[in-house]
């Protein structure tokens, strides 16, 4: 295929808030695939304090203006941590309306004809909060698999990253810097690369 174009909606940590090199890890993840010869076009949707709820009232229409009729054409969701992040003692969004809402996006994802895949948010600093994201990142992977759609975790596996946590605390609690943007980049590779390869038919 000679046209890939995806999109990687969600919230700041799909924007890269933080990174000095202003690349996150979809920069980091289309660089590379960039660099083997992958014909692909990128755009990064991200935007800092969004929910899932926010995301719902405008991701279609943002994806459709870069995903015309007639190319290859991927989505990539990650969104979870301002979901549950409390408000007044609630969740901003609460996990039952979560989940609906990323059922709604792969189902009207499909419904286009744009290969899906979500991406699990990440830990931050904060003990609780990691305890609400693990719960909503079980939910997710339950939905995904049921509709055999990849689902990349890597909540489990940054909580145990020396680099991600040495950054995110020298932060302001849940956006590092570049080096574990890459951390995160590395870990998400072979489930991003199996997934590219699978649905575009490149090698």
């Amino acid at each position: 295929m000679s046209d890939i174009r995806i999109c990687f909606v969600g919230d700041s940590l799909v924007a890269g808030v933080g990174d000095r090199t202003a690349l996150g890890w979809p920069g980091r993840l289309a660089a590379r695939a960039q660099a083997v010869g992958w014909p692909l076009t990128w755009y990064n949707l991200g935007i800092r304090r969004e929910t899932s709820a926010d995301i719902a009232a405008r991701w279609e229409a943002e994806c459709a203006r870069r995903l015309p009729a007639g190319v290859a054409a991927g989505v990539v969701f990650a969104f979870g941590a301002n979901d549950t992040v409390l408000e007044d003692g609630r969740p901003r969004v609460e996990p039952e309306k979560s989940v609906a809402n990323l059922v709604a996006f792969l189902d009207t994802a499909a419904d286009r004809g744009w290969h899906r895949l979500v991406v699990s948010p990440p830990p931050n600093i904060d003990p609780e909060h990691n305890a609400r994201l693990a719960e909503l990142d079980a939910r997710f992977a339950a939905v995904c698999a049921a509709a055999d759609v990849g689902y990349l975790r890597a909540l489990e596996p940054l909580s145990a990253d020396v680099v991600w946590q040495r950054e995110i605390a020298a932060g302001d609690g849940y956006h590092p810097d570049g080096a574990a943007y890459e951390r995160y980049a590395d870990l998400l590779s072979p489930g991003w690369n199996h997934w590219f390869t699978t649905a575009f038919g490149v090698v």
